[in-house]
């Protein structure tokens, strides 16, 4: 069925939401995942870059134990297939909306769905852009490209054959400009590992296999993996059989040996996801796939199609690519792909590669077979281009001499297998960390500290969630960073060790951002938070509780002169607003050199009277740090010889975080972070505060404070600048 919401002037379409079979949930009941993913659709359509036109189908959904959801959706515009449109709805236990994660930066804008190139046109370029031999070519489809700016009208045209060499499959597919007709991008549905194969085994290894009048290679513990030799031919597949369920020789000189190696690697990957990810077979519903062996001649590759996986012999039919790593790449990109189909061009293409990679690993090390221990080495046992050498080195992929090791811009040209690496080497640091490993050292990009490892299980639980949940068919290394730290978030819990270590090891690899767990500097006097520690009555603030540990608590026992606690007012957080006649008691503070943070705004637009932000009470002198006027900010000691020192911040109206630094010596002033005066000023004893929002009854502060650190010291530039990243990225400040 087809519901219509309607959300911020957009009309969003979410089909398939229920099927036939539904019943409406119980009074009282919770919505089911997929209907509370497509009320918060409804609800929040700018979370998922909402155009007019939008139309959204849903999916793929996923329950955690607490209950909350993650539903996938795929976005059509004007009744155009939408490619990069993909989103992922995520709800919190009891269905309300949590957050979304969307390919797209802006809403959608194409001026028009009616193609100026003719579809033959663009059936005609996509064959001029094959290399091989063609054996048919699809009927163009005409769709929305949004894999990168706001999206433009395309067509996207699949043409089949074999490559150059008569031996690889080829299902290429060709998105043009249905504008220009300019090739947008192409990639390969047949998906290949560069690597060689040789004839190793993994040693004496149990297989599972079936008997009727002989026993085959068909696994029924495995859901029925099937294993086939091609006798070096492309086309027929032909089940090994044998007499006495013993498979294989050691040599080439049997078939079955590589046959035998191939079984194994399939079972184990069977085995992997379903044991480690809860995933039976790569549909999930408990199926397994095809092996097929001995394929062609000289064949120096292995591929998945989609449906099965096609081992070569390598160069000279003397190196088969049955290697766990290979087969557990190989098959890995079908669980990759049936989790995200991750777009096989640019960023998403290498974290595809990488996604094989890990899962190649992860195979290589649960089998723990005799002859191919784990280790991070990808192919290390072919020999593609006859230089003994893997094929790629996740703990420094560079090594290679392609690969890249740390995020550029330019990973994203490098090519697939070539960007992969930022991935492989996120992944390795992430489990092993940075530096000397018993695996190969690790360097790190730039000036990137060095990492402490959390160990491969757990490095692998988080790629596979953030895979299964968070990434969507564009997503590049920076959504990467946002997707793994999600998954880490929902394992291990925000700021966690684990959550630590996923942000370190992003930033080893060159994919940048700020801490999201940054906390301010140790050691203050005065710490207080609206997100924390305040007690109300009725919506009033009657005490606000000292987070330094110090215990320097406000209060107010006037119900006339308390302030309000008002939710989600900046970045979602709270603040306690004064309304030009409150005050808050203030347990004295008293230090001699003092660094204050403020975060807030002033709410007075007439230049008098000053709005005191920290001030006194009672006997205590004429100290104040206030808005002085709508632009500028005060300072003033009267009681220890500081003069009123006025500084113009800009506007006192926004949002923003107000310091002050004082060594001695001189007393800095600073707006978000920036210097904005320095003054000479020697003090004679301490500067006391025992008010928030007054000076002895006058003063009052109009306007909003979200929280106040007092350092009874002069903080170091380093501590300083923590302190001001944390409140920086805690309130979405400049």
């Amino acid at each position: 069925m087809r519901r219509t919401l309607a959300s911020i002037g957009a009309a969003l379409l979410v089909a398939g939401l229920l099927t036939s079979t539904t019943t409406a949930p119980a009074a009282g009941a919770p919505p089911s995942p997929v209907a509370a993913a497509a009320k918060a659709l409804q609800q929040h359509g700018p979370a998922v870059q909402a155009a007019t036109g939008d139309a959204f189908a849903a999916g793929r959904s996923v329950v955690d134990a607490d209950g909350g959801g993650h539903v996938r959706f795929t976005r059509t515009h004007r009744g155009l297939a939408v490619r990069g449109g993909d989103v992922v709805v995520h709800t919190a236990p009891g269905g309300a909306f949590e957050s979304a994660t969307s390919g797209l930066a802006a809403p959608l804008a194409v001026p028009t769905v009616t193609p100026a190139v003719p579809a033959a046109d663009a059936a005609a370029t996509a064959r001029k852009a094959f290399a091989g031999q063609i054996t048919s070519t699809g009927t163009p489809t005409l769709l929305i490209d949004a894999t990168t700016g706001p999206g433009r009208l395309a067509w996207e045209t699949v043409v089949r054959g074999m490559t150059l060499d008569k031996q690889t499959p080829s299902v290429l597919h060709v998105v043009t400009d249905a504008g220009s007709g300019t090739v947008i991008e192409a990639w390969d549905e047949i998906e290949t590992v560069l690597g060689t194969g040789n004839t190793f085994y993994a040693g004496t290894v149990p297989l599972d296999t079936t008997f009727t009048t002989s026993y085959a290679m068909i696994d029924p513990s495995h859901g029925n993996n099937r294993t086939c030799t091609m006798n070096h031919g492309t086309s027929a597949c032909i089940t090994f059989t044998d007499a006495d369920n013993i498979w294989g020789n050691g040599t080439l000189a049997d078939q079955a040996t590589v046959g035998a190696d191939a079984h194994f690697t399939a079972a184990v990957t069977y085995d992997y996801f379903k044991n480690v990810h809860g995933r039976a077979g790569i549909t999930g519903s408990g199926a397994g796939i095809v092996s097929r062996v001995h394929y062609g001649s000289n064949f120096n590759n292995a591929f998945w199609d989609g449906t099965q996986i096609t081992y070569g012999d390598g160069i000279g039919n003397a190196k088969p690519f049955t290697s766990l790593d290979v087969g557990g790449h190989e098959i890995g990109h079908g669980y990759t792909n049936a989790l995200v189909a991750l777009t096989y061009t640019g960023e998403s293409g290498g974290i595809n590669e990488a996604s094989s990679d890990i899962w190649g690993t992860a195979v290589e090390f649960t089998a723990a077979a005799p002859g191919d221990p784990g280790d991070y080495l990808i192919g290390e046992e072919i020999d593609m281009l006859g230089t003994g050498e893997p094929v790629r080195y996740m703990f420094d992929p560079a090594l290679d001499g392609v690969a890249h090791s740390c995020w550029s811009p330019a990973t994203a040209g490098a090519g697939n297998h070539a960007a992969a690496g930022v991935g492989d080497h996120f992944f390795f640091d992430l489990a092993e960390g940075t530096g000397f490993t018993p695996y190969g050292y690790s360097p790190v990009c730039g000036t990137a500290a060095p990492v402490i490892g959390i160990g491969r299980a757990k490095a692998e639980k988080i790629w596979y969630r953030a895979l299964n949940l968070y990434f969507v068919s564009n997503t590049t290394y920076a959504g990467a960073r946002v997707g793994t730290l999600a998954a880490t978030a929902d394992l291990y819990g925000r700021c966690s060790a684990e959550y630590r270590t996923v942000h370190a090891a992003w930033n080893a690899v060159n994919v940048l951002a700020d801490d999201p767990c940054a906390a301010p500097a140790t050691g203050s006097m005065l710490w207080l938070r609206a997100d924390a520690g305040v007690a109300t009555s009725g919506g009033l603030v009657t005490n606000w509780l000292d987070q330094s540990g110090t215990a320097h608590h406000a209060s107010q026992a006037v119900a006339a002169l308390q302030p309000t606690l008002v939710a989600g007012v900046v970045n979602g957080k709270p603040v306690v607003r004064f309304g030009g006649a409150q005050s808050l008691n203030l347990t004295t503070v008293n230090p001699t050199r003092f660094t204050v943070f403020v975060v807030g705004k002033n709410s007075r637009t007439a230049s008098t009277p000053p709005g005191a932000i920290l001030g006194g009470i009672g006997a205590n002198p004429n100290n104040q740090l206030r808005w002085e006027n709508p632009t500028q900010s005060g300072v003033l000691g009267t009681g220890n010889g500081i003069p009123l020192t006025v500084t113009t911040v800009g506007s006192t109206g926004a949002f923003h975080a107000l310091s002050v630094r004082y060594d001695g010596a001189t007393l800095r002033v600073y707006r978000d972070g920036v210097l904005k005066s320095s003054t000479a000023v020697v003090s004679t004893g301490p500067w006391l505060l025992n008010n928030i929002g007054s000076y002895l009854a006058t003063n009052y502060l109009l306007g909003d404070v979200a929280e106040i650190l007092v350092y009874p010291s002069a903080l170091t530039e380093g501590n300083r600048s923590t302190t001001n990243n944390y409140l920086r990225l805690k309130y979405a400040l400049p």
